[in-house]
Formats: C-alpha cells, structure tokens, sequence
C-alpha cells in the first residue's frame, strides 16, 4: 500500500496501563516511539465547521453563503492566522448543508470505555490492546488496526500466533464517517487478514448513533471469529488443489481469480516457497499467499480499492467451492476469447475444463462444513449485534 504521510504506534487505553507491545510486533516496528491509544487519538486532527463565501465576478466583493460551510483543522487555522509564512493548508472539505461532522473523539472516546469494562480472560481489553495509525491527506484520511494481545489463533508448528482485532478508520471528505471490520495479523509473516467480519459503516449524513453500544456489539463478532478461524484454516489446509493436473499455473490461478499480474507474481511465489511442494498446495497456503501479496506489495490506497481484492482472498479460506468456481469460469471465458482454432484445441480446451471440473466435484464432500460454520458464523453475528 501507499505509505501513510504518519503513523502512529500505540499500546494501552491510557496512562493507567502498563501495556507492552508483544514481542513479534515489536520487532517489526523497531525503535518506534510509543503511545497509549488515548493520546494517539486526541493527537489526530479535529474538524469545525466555518463560513464559506463566493467572489462576485462583476464586484470583486465576497459574499458570503450558508449553502455550504467548509470544514477546516482549528489548531492550522489559528497558526495560519498568527504567521503570514504559515503554509499549513487548513481546509480539508467543502460539504452541503445536510454534512454531519464526526470526530475522532467522538467515535473511540467511547470505545475507550468499553476496553476498560470487557475483558478477556478476566484481563480488560484496555491492558492488552496495541496497533497503528496511519494518516493520509493532511490528516483528513485516517485508517487504524487495533489488536488484542492473547484473542488469537495459535497454528501447530508456529511460535508467533494469528492476533485478532479490527480494523477502523474515518475520513473528512465525504466517503465515510467511520467504517470498521474484523481483522487479524499474522505475526509469523506479518500478513493482515481483513474483512474477517461485514465492514459497519456510518455517513456523514443523519444522526450519530451510540458509539458505545456500537462497539460493543462489534467486539463481540471479533470474539466469535477468534473461536471458528483456526477451524476454518484447518479444514482448508485438508483442501490440495494439484497444479500439475489444473491447465493453469499457481500465478494463472491468482489471475483467472482477479489478481493483477504483478500481485499473482508475488502470491504465487510465497504459496509455492511456503507448499510441502510447488505442484500441491492447499487452499491456507493459497490464501496465504494472497493476504502476503496484498500485504506487502500492493500499490493502491486503503479503501475500496484494497477492498476488492480482500474479497477474492477471504473467498479463498471461506469460500473454496466458489473460488474454483470463479476460476473455471474465467478460464472458460479465456477459452472461448482464444477463439476456435480447430478441433485439437477444442479437444484440449474440453480436457482442461474437464480438469477443474474434477477438482469442484471432489470439493463437494468438504464443501458442506465449510458452509455450515459460515452460515452458523453469520447467525452468531447477528445476535451479537441485537
């Protein structure tokens, strides 16, 4: 991803705790200067509302409108104020008149309160959680991953575990007020996992609802992840798609699925270096090859332009029956945009098709508890959310 403009590294709710980074997070952030969450946020800049006006072309005069207000950072507009070189750019957004302002107080003030009360373990959330800030234009664009020390998944042969959390974030201009989702990083590899529960979104338009309540419910569904993801990356590393039977390589495969060229490189890469053998890989390894490309490599912002490719990877370790699905369809659309270049490629065609085919038919047996969890995932999430 691009990388921030800042970035914030935190650990603890506030002052009151005595919260250490865990080590593997530690040492791939090196010697970063450390914060409690309490002070990351109140850091993050602010917006107010102030007047906006429109020169007249025929006058020169301005005049002001109470159509539009614009949304500027206090603490810039007062130093642009105080010094005449001040080149600090206050503005963030010009929105209509039915814009909501939220900030980030506003949103994890209360969020704050919850990770003092619940716990895991008999522990408060408050003394185990730590993660990042990344700010992007100006500060108006702020995306964060918050992780809970110990709500994790531990895989055998592995000594650094899966850490869940979520993923949250807002934005001054327009988009979204507040979004946030499940998520979890693997700390052997440092590849995050996100999209693991459905993304909660708040406008900027209408009232604001109850933070507290709202993240309530949301911490919830991540505790219900933590307890099925090791089941489901167990049942996908029982899934083995042989590649040297399939009419398409590991980076085909990546591609067929969505993958720009360049993220199937690398995803195919660390799928066959991570594979008992580069020609049998199971659908874990697949997948994990996935969230390292998209990890480490891929060249967009954060947002929905990550979003889309989270979904082919998550449907990889959730969805496996469609993923081949997908497959065998772009494969036989490629096919059929090849053109008919006689009856031996047709022949040939038929036989790879016939390939895939085979490999969705063996699926069906495993496919049943794949769906039974997901739909049993799906209906523990929406009692947790009232």
């Amino acid at each position: 991803m691009k990388d921030p403009e800042s970035r914030t590294i935190f650990a603890g709710v506030d002052g009151r705790t005595d919260t250490e980074l865990p080590e593997w997070y530690r040492q791939r952030r090196g010697n970063a200067e450390i914060v409690t969450f309490a002070e990351a946020i109140r850091e993050l800049p602010q917006a107010v509302e102030t007047t906006v006006a429109y020169q007249n072309p025929y006058t020169d005069e301005w005049v002001e409108t109470e159509r539009f207000n614009a949304l500027v950072e206090p603490s810039r507009a007062r130093s642009q104020a105080q010094k005449s070189d001040d080149e600090t750019d206050p503005l963030f957004h010009i929105p209509t008149d039915s814009y909501s302002i939220i900030n980030p107080v506003d949103v994890y003030g209360p969020l704050e309160e919850v990770l003092r009360e619940e716990t895991i373990d008999g522990t408060p959330l408050g003394e185990v959680m730590f993660g990042e800030i990344r700010r992007y234009r100006g500060g108006g664009e702020v995306h964060m991953d918050i992780m809970f020390d110990g709500l994790e998944v531990r895989l055998p042969g592995r000594s650094d575990p899966i850490t869940m959390g979520v993923t949250s974030g807002y934005d001054f201009f327009g988009e979204h007020a507040v979004y946030v989702e499940g998520f979890a990083q693997d700390g052997y590899c440092s590849n995050t996992m996100r999209s693991l529960t459905d993304k909660e979104v708040i406008k900027h338009v209408g009232d604001v609802r109850n933070f507290r309540t709202w993240w309530e419910e949301l911490l919830a569904q991540v505790e219900l992840v933590a307890d099925d993801l090791f089941e489901f990356i167990r049942d996908a590393q029982d899934i083995d798609l042989d590649f040297s039977e399939l009419p398409f390589t590991v980076t085909e495969f990546y591609t067929l699925l969505g993958f720009p060229e360049y993220l199937a490189e690398r995803a195919a890469g660390d799928a066959e270096a991570n594979a008992a053998s580069p020609f049998e890989i199971d659908m874990w390894t697949l997948h994990s090859g996935a969230t390292y490309a998209l990890t480490h490599f891929f060249q967009g912002k954060e947002g929905a332009s990550l979003d889309q490719y989270v979904r082919i990877a998550n449907d990889i370790l959730f969805n496996p029956e469609g993923t081949i699905e997908r497959v065998e369809q772009a494969y036989e659309e490629q096919l059929e945009g090849d053109g008919d270049d006689g009856s031996q490629a047709s022949l040939a065609g038929e036989r790879a098709l016939a390939s895939i085919e085979r490999v969705s038919d063996d699926l069906q047996e495993k496919v049943g508890q794949f769906e039974e969890r997901e739909d049993a995932l799906r209906e523990r999430f929406q009692e947790a959310m009232g």
